[in-house]
């Protein structure tokens, strides 16, 4: 009993803030199934890092000696020192990807670069706002629409808002379904959202297939050498689903692998969400930057797609473009969504899925590139 009242007098309002953050981050993942495997392990450790005395960050061991707690460890070993965690996750990434469909239309690449604009736009926000370059830098990932690059361009800036990153870059990613669509309307008309593409498929090699993670390691490498470890892993990733030699280990690559690291990057990021550093006035501006990123992205996207349709006669549904935003599959299903929505029958999947695929490959050039053009101010 004298613990439980010692407790609740050393809580303060925003480590109840945290507590109420926590739970909804639960709520979302569970009720809303909005990146669930992410979310909830992100929700409850916002409750065990905001605990009074909470011996997941220190641990007073026998003899008075002072310890990291598990959080705290897995945070320090995990993302501080190495980046390990969000670069293995890659790995699992690169393996749930057919770029098949990219391969096909090599046009789609258009997309996943014009839908990285979010970022330099946010950029530009963040530092107008009073943000520092590196943290301006690291809130501007956020636009890359991509979780573990959100989270390792800003811990290899040196971000302090490491946490608060991490949650716009996930929750956003979770509410694709509800702010893509606001975005495309905004700048397509009814017809535009209802053009029909037709999808002839050219047939994409098994040799092409293997090919492509390599040369796409060695070209991105030698334009954007920091971007290597990004691009290297979600290549190597890709590779091992593509070989046609490792299926068992492109299966644990898809399953054990992802669902342990993203387990494990979920309550480890929370080490970042303690109510001193997370319950702040540059929190709330940070949320609303990720969404205007958001936002950009997708609009860059299709608006490209537009410029395309003055000079093209088979014309592209501008929604297309919008799909070119790194959160896979659920970007290329919401445009599916939507255009099934505007004339029933209507099939632009594929066409989707290619420009998502190179939304995540934009995606880790960006972050990579952002970090080469910024750590000179390291």
């Amino acid at each position: 009993m004298e613990f439980l009242v010692e407790g609740l007098l050393a809580l303060t309002w925003q480590q109840v803030v945290m507590f109420a953050i926590g739970i909804v981050l639960i709520w979302l993942a569970i009720s809303k199934e909005y990146e669930p495997s992410l979310l909830l392990p992100m929700g409850f450790g916002a409750i065990l890092v905001n605990l009074p005395f909470s011996g997941v960050l220190d641990q007073t061991l026998q003899g008075g000696i002072e310890s990291h707690g598990i959080i705290q460890w897995l945070f320090d070993v995990g993302i501080e020192a190495s980046e390990a965690m969000p670069i293995l996750l890659f790995i699992g990434i690169g393996a749930m990807i057919d770029f098949g469909p990219l391969l096909s239309n090599p046009l789609m690449f258009l997309f996943g670069a014009a839908a990285q604009c979010g970022i330099f736009a946010a950029i530009l926000l963040a530092a107008c706002l009073g943000f520092s370059i590196l943290d301006a830098a690291s809130i501007g990932i956020i636009g890359a629409a991509d979780g573990p690059t959100a989270i390792l361009v800003s811990q290899v800036l040196g971000s302090k808002y490491v946490g608060p990153i991490a949650v716009a870059a996930y929750s956003y990613m979770a509410l694709v379904p509800i702010v893509q669509p606001f975005a495309i309307r905004l700048v397509t008309t009814k017809k535009e959202r209802a053009i029909h593409m037709e999808y002839n498929p050219q047939a994409v090699t098994k040799r092409i297939r293997i090919a492509f993670p390599i040369v796409t390691t060695i070209s991105v490498g030698l334009v954007a050498p920091q971007s290597v470890a990004l691009v290297g892993f979600l290549m190597f990733g890709n590779l091992i689903r593509e070989c046609g030699v490792l299926g068992t280990m492109s299966d644990t690559a898809q399953n054990q692998l992802a669902n342990l690291v993203t387990l494990l990057l979920g309550i480890s990021i929370s080490f970042s969400m303690k109510a001193e550093q997370f319950v702040t006035v540059e929190t709330l501006m940070i949320m609303a930057i990720g969404l205007f990123a958001f936002v950009m992205d997708t609009i860059g996207g299709v608006l490209v797609a537009k410029f395309m349709n003055l000079f093209l006669k088979k014309k592209i549904n501008p929604m297309v473009g919008g799909a070119g935003i790194s959160a896979f599959p659920m970007s290329s299903r919401v445009v599916q969504k939507m255009a099934a929505q505007e004339e029933p029958g209507n099939i632009i999947l594929m066409h989707a899925a290619g420009a998502n695929v190179s939304g995540q490959i934009a995606s880790v050039i960006a972050g990579g590139l952002i970090i080469n053009l910024v750590s000179q101010f390291l």
